[in-house]
């Protein structure tokens, strides 16, 4: 087995100190790009962009902070390339600061250092019938959004929320195929018990994965993999 690289270790002066969370890396125009959400004291939680030339880092920040709105509780941004190529970042809004976790994307600049635009509200995370408070009666999650194109060309978002047996991650489908949605969410979760923050690829042979950390426990979160196939009728399964 291999030893873990240090893809990012802060300098001295990075603005957060704590929460380094949910890092994913992205290959766009030629370079890696790492979408990791992270938090001070005095400073919200937000989604921040490290650039390399290699996926084992490495890694240096864009800008000298988040992309993420600088009054929000954010966190687990993502990439997407919408059908004419420009880039977008989908993240989540706390539900520590909001209550009913939010969805949000926002267009970002071709060399991913700005944001275009106001952030676009997707949806809330009592929207989707599967979820369950994950405190009081107003307090729903929205963590680990993550967007993939069919082969018969649906657009879906796999996320996660806490369901009947704890952190599970759902299946949302954009009614018009594009970014803005409607987005309509199917009842039965992808995977609903003590797992979560998925993510898909192509394995070296072609074959679609998922991967997802579980158990939902710190510090005994880990990488766990499963096939996965898309069905015609239905979508992922």
């Amino acid at each position: 087995m291999g030893r873990p690289f240090p893809a990012f270790r802060p300098e001295l002066g990075f603005w957060a100190d704590r929460h380094f969370w949910a890092p994913e890396v992205h290959l766009y125009e030629g370079r890696y790009y790492m979408f990791a959400s992270f938090k001070a004291e005095d400073r919200c939680r937000g989604t921040q962009i490290l650039a390399a030339d290699s996926p084992l880092g490495p890694f240096v920040p864009l800008i000298g902070g988040p992309l993420t709105p600088a009054g929000w509780e954010c966190l687990d941004g993502t990439l997407y390339l919408d059908e004419e190529g420009a880039p977008w970042m989908i993240f989540c809004r706390e539900w520590l600061q909001v209550h009913d976790g939010e969805m949000y994307a926002v267009r970002l600049t071709r060399d991913l250092r700005g944001t275009e635009g106001e952030p676009l509200l997707l949806f809330c995370a009592s929207e989707a019938a599967w979820t369950r408070h994950a405190r009081e009666e107003t307090d729903y999650v929205t963590d680990g959004p993550f967007l993939h194109r069919t082969e018969s060309g649906e657009l879906v978002m796999l996320w996660s929320s806490i369901g009947d047996k704890g952190y599970a991650i759902g299946l949302a489908r954009s009614a018009s195929g594009r970014i803005e949605g409607p987005w309509v969410h199917d009842a039965d979760r992808l995977l609903e018990e003590d797992g979560g923050h998925g993510m898909l690829f192509r394995a070296f042979g072609g074959e679609w994965m998922l991967t997802i950390h579980a158990p939902n426990r710190t510090p005994n979160e880990r990488p766990v993999f499963y096939p996965v196939k898309e069905l015609r009728a239905s979508g992922l399964l």
